[in-house]
C-alpha cells in the first residue's frame, strides 16, 4: 500500500481499515480495524511522549500492517509533519545528509533490524542518535543492541503491542536515568495475568472486552509489568518446559551470527529444540552451546540457513513451516 492509497482509504466514509496481522506465529490475518480506535492509539502516544503539533514523524515502515498505519494516523491527529521514505533495512540512508539539508526527526518508528544496521553506518548512526523520540517494536531487543542504545542521549523507548491492540499499549525506556525492564502501560490501559501468568489487556478505547495473549508476563505492585517469553515458544522436551527466549539470551553474548532457536516434533520427547544459524562453523556453535547452557536445555539439532527466516515486519519466523 502506498501513502496516497492508505489516505484514501482513511479519508473515506468508512469506518473501518483492513490490517493485516505480522504473522510471527503463521500466516498473515486480514482484521478490520476501527477507524476511531486507531485515532484514540495515536493520542495515546501522542500524549506519552509529549509530542506536539509541527514535530517531525519518520514513516519507514511497511503500510500494509498496522505499526506503519498508525505512524500516519499519529501524524493526522496530532499535526506532525510526516517524512516518509521507502521502507527498508537503512531508512536512514534515504534522509538527506550535510550541506544545510539536514533532516530534524522528532519521532520514529523502527523493527530492530533497522535500528541494528543504521548503527553500522557512520552517517546513519548520526541521524539515529539525533532522533528525539525513537520506539523500537516488532521483535524482541537482544541484550547487546540494549547496550548500545543506553547511552543515546535522546529517549529510546521499546513497546508492546500487537494488531489487535492497534500497535503499542506500553512502553519501557531503553536509555538514561529512566531505564528499565518494565512496561508503563499507557493511559486508558490495565494489564493483569491469569492463572497461567499470562498477560490480560484491558484497554476499551483500543480492542472490544479485554484481550487475552500468550505473553508470560511478571506483574509489578505499581501495574507495570516485564515479558518474559511466549507460552507458544516453550519446547516440551522430556517433561521439562524450555523458554525459548531464555535459552536465546543465554546464547546471543556469545554466538556473533545471527541465530534462532525453534522447535519440531520429536519422537521420543515430545518436542525437540533446534537451532537455525546463519553461521558455517556448526562445530563452534555446538561447543558454545554445550559451554553456556544447561545439560537439558541442549538443542537436539544444528542447522545452518543463508538467512534467518522473518516475517515481513521483521520479526523471528519460529513457525518455518508457514
Amino acid at each position: 500500500m502506498t501513502l496516497e492509497e492508505f489516505l484514501a482509504a482513511w479519508h473515506n466514509d468508512e469506518p473501518t481499515m483492513l490490517v493485516h496481522t505480522s504473522g510471527s506465529t503463521g500466516k498473515p490475518k486480514p482484521m478490520w480495524a476501527e477507524k476511531h480506535r486507531m485515532e484514540a492509539s495515536a493520542r495515546m502516544t501522542l500524549d506519552f511522549l509529549g509530542l506536539k503539533a509541527g514535530d517531525t514523524a519518520l514513516l519507514c515502515l511497511p503500510l500494509d500492517y498496522i505499526a506503519g498505519k498508525m505512524m500516519v494516523v499519529r501524524s493526522l491527529v496530532g499535526g506532525l509533519k510526516l517524512v516518509s521514505v521507502e521502507p527498508s533495512g537503512h531508512p536512514l540512508a534515504e534522509l538527506p545528509f550535510g550541506d544545510g539539508a539536514e533532516q530534524q526527526i522528532d519521532f520514529a518508528a523502527m523493527v530492530p533490524l533497522q535500528v541494528y544496521n543504521s548503527l553500522s553506518e557512520e552517517k546513519e548512526r548520526e541521524r539515529l542518535i539525533a532522533i528525539r523520540h525513537l520506539i523500537i517494536g516488532g521483535g524482541a531487543i537482544d541484550e547487546r543492541l540494549e547496550n548500545t542504545l543506553r547511552d543515546f542521549p535522546n529517549a529510546v523507548w521499546s513497546t508492546y503491542g500487537m494488531t489487535e491492540t492497534l500497535s503499542h499499549i506500553a512502553l519501557r525506556r531503553l536509555n538514561g536515568r529512566e531505564a528499565s525492564a518494565w512496561y508503563t502501560p499507557m493511559a486508558g490501559v490495565s494489564v493483569s495475568v491469569d492463572d497461567e501468568n499470562c498477560l490480560i489487556i484491558d484497554a476499551p478505547l483500543l480492542h472490544g472486552g479485554v484481550l487475552q495473549t500468550n505473553d508470560i508476563a511478571e506483574m509489578s505492585a505499581d501495574g507495570r509489568f516485564r515479558i518474559l517469553g511466549r507460552r507458544d515458544n516453550v519446547v516440551c522436551s522430556g517433561g521439562l518446559k524450555i523458554q525459548i527466549e531464555e535459552v536465546e539470551r543465554l546464547l546471543a553474548p556469545h554466538l556473533h551470527d545471527a541465530f534462532l532457536i525453534t522447535k519440531r516434533k520429536d519422537e521420543r520427547l515430545g518436542e525437540a529444540m533446534i537451532l537455525l544459524t546463519e553461521s558455517r562453523e556448526l562445530d563452534t556453535v555446538k561447543n558454545i552451546c554445550l559451554q553456556e547452557l544447561p545439560r537439558h536445555w541442549q538443542p537436539r539439532s544444528f542447522q545452518s540457513v543463508d538467512k534467518i527466516p522473518m516475517t515481513e515486519t521483521g520479526k523471528p519466523k519460529r513457525n518455518i513451516n508457514s
